[in-house]
């Protein structure tokens, strides 16, 4: 009998150590804070670059007005060394990714690295009065604009609704 009173011993100690982890577990999860929300994603002013690439450029520069105060700028860069490249980001009010950005580089290059691969479709869709072209198929979908000596994506998660209402904000000033 003494052999079973060992194991017994031994099962009892088991599962006290088991409730002791499994309380201990609890009490890290209920006092350590966790977030399952996404994280917020700081706005930034892009005034300063903006004036910056409308003096630099060589093309009209455009930039959104009038869009909702839920539309987050992200991101913002120009890049005069690299064919003019103006680049603006969003973060749309849905949570999805918009950006716009422009250049004077070679139009089919510059696309494919803004669109992340898509490619053009024969559909156009009118915006303000223009016809910009709908591409597809990459990581994000895009609505293309080439003129006045540069090319125009306005580009991302979005659907082509957010597409169209960032390409229709968009002003040169």
């Amino acid at each position: 009998m003494a052999g079973t009173s060992a194991k017994q011993k031994s099962v009892r100690n088991m599962v006290l150590s088991l409730a002791v982890t499994i309380l201990a577990a609890g009490v890290v999860y209920i006092f350590i804070p966790h977030e399952d929300a996404a994280p917020d994603v700081p706005r930034v002013d892009y005034r300063v670059e903006l004036l910056t690439a409308r003096r630099a450029a060589a093309y009209p520069v455009v930039a959104p007005e009038g869009l909702a105060q839920e539309w987050k700028a992200t991101s913002v860069r120009f890049r005069g060394d690299q064919g003019d490249t103006w680049h603006l980001g969003f973060h749309a009010p849905d949570g999805e990714y918009v950006q716009v950005r422009q250049s004077t580089q070679k139009p089919k290059a510059f696309i494919d690295e803004a669109t992340q691969g898509a490619h053009a479709t024969k559909a156009t869709q009118e915006v303000a009065g223009r016809n910009w072209t709908r591409y597809t198929g990459g990581r994000y979908d895009a609505l293309v604009l080439k003129e006045d000596g540069a090319t125009t994506v306005v580009a991302g998660t979005g659907s082509f609704g957010q597409l169209a209402e960032m390409a229709g904000a968009l002003k040169t000033k």
